[in-house]
Order: C-alpha cells, then structure tokens, then sequence
C-alpha cells in the first residue's frame, strides 16, 4: 500500500477527520496529525482574514516533501492538505498526519512534515490586519 495517502491543495473547507482516517492502518500504534487555523493576531495586530495562493507546482511539491518524510522516519502512512482561496478566522489553513509504530516517531515525523511544507512549499498567505494594513507571507 502507498504510504504517501493523501496529498491536496485545495479552495474548500479542509476536514481532520478526512486526514486522520488516510493515515489509519492496523500497524500504527501512534497518529500524529497538526491542524493549522487561522488566528486573529499576529505581531500584536489583530487580523481579519487572509488568503492563501500557490504555485502550480505546489501539489507535486507537498508529495514530494511527504514522501522524504515518510522515507525518513519510516511512517506507516501520511498525509497533507493545504487550503487556498479566502480563510475567516478559526479556519483551518492546513491538515497533516503521520502514522508511525510508535508515538514517538509519530510526533518526530508530524513536527518535521509541517516545518518542511512551510519551508519549502510554494503556498504564501496574505494577511490583512484590523487596522487597514496587510502583508504577504512566505513570498518569494
């Protein structure tokens, strides 16, 4: 079975169950999954939504990011959705899981999964801010 099970970037609202259940297997004694929403502060302003865009590339991108994972830590199962498009406050921006034997590697791998897709992932986010102001994140 492929161990790379869920991989999207996409314009609609993103489900945690849709991802935990992609990384359940009979062999996992540990899930990790991250939820990422979108708060209403940051650097002390308060924020009233942002946008998320990607490049095209940014699919092949997030596969190729879960796979290195997967290889690195040996995880039973991954799995990754991004959204774009408009998020309201307490939306979810992103959804990832690993499932791994062990807790251990299961939380080792979820933490290095996310890390990496901000890092390396082409999907920048715009913020807009209470007091009129906005900026770009993770653009190149």
């Amino acid at each position: 079975m492929n161990v790379v099970r869920l991989i999207a970037i996409r314009e609609s609202e993103l489900s945690v169950d849709e991802v935990r259940a992609a990384v359940a297997d009979p062999g996992a004694g540990g899930i990790a999954l991250f939820a990422g929403a979108v708060r209403d502060t940051d650097h002390d302003q308060g924020v009233t939504g942002l946008s998320y865009t990607a490049h095209p590339s940014a699919e092949a991108e997030l596969r190729r990011v879960a796979g290195e994972i997967a290889d690195k830590f040996g995880v039973v199962a991954v799995a990754a959705v991004h959204r774009v498009g408009d998020l309201g406050l307490g939306d979810l921006a992103v959804v990832v899981a690993v499932s791994c034997p062990h807790r251990a590697e299961a939380f080792d791998a979820c933490r290095a999964l996310i890390d990496e897709l901000k890092a390396t992932v082409p999907i920048w986010k715009h913020q807009r801010f209470a007091d009129g102001t906005a900026e770009w994140v993770g653009s190149p």
